[in-house]
């Protein structure tokens, strides 16, 4: 049986917000941005606790972030380094890179 994780995002509009999976236990993989003033998102961590890792958990992280920024129409200035590695990968996400 494949475990399922769902993305949330936590925003309340101040200049930070995440996004988290729940993993039980106390224990949470998460995204944190920060919000420039022209809107664009600072994609500055990404981390995944060590017993969770090789399940894809950061890549659901940040494919949330690229269809939210696409939906939302902003864009993205990636400093994580994962983050940095995925753009490099997607070269369809080329609009998206501030």
């Amino acid at each position: 049986m494949t475990e399922q994780f769902d993305v949330t995002r936590e925003d309340d509009g101040g200049p930070a917000g995440r996004y988290v999976i729940d993993l039980g236990g106390g224990l949470e993989a998460e995204l944190t941005y920060q919000r420039r003033d022209d809107g664009t998102l600072v994609a500055d961590h990404t981390f995944v606790p060590t017993s969770h890792r090789g399940k894809s958990l950061a890549e659901k992280l940040v494919n949330r972030l690229i269809a939210d920024a696409r939906e939302g129409g902003y864009r993205i200035a990636p400093l994580c380094s994962y983050v940095v590695a995925q753009f490099r990968r997607h070269p369809d996400w080329a609009d998206l890179h501030a």
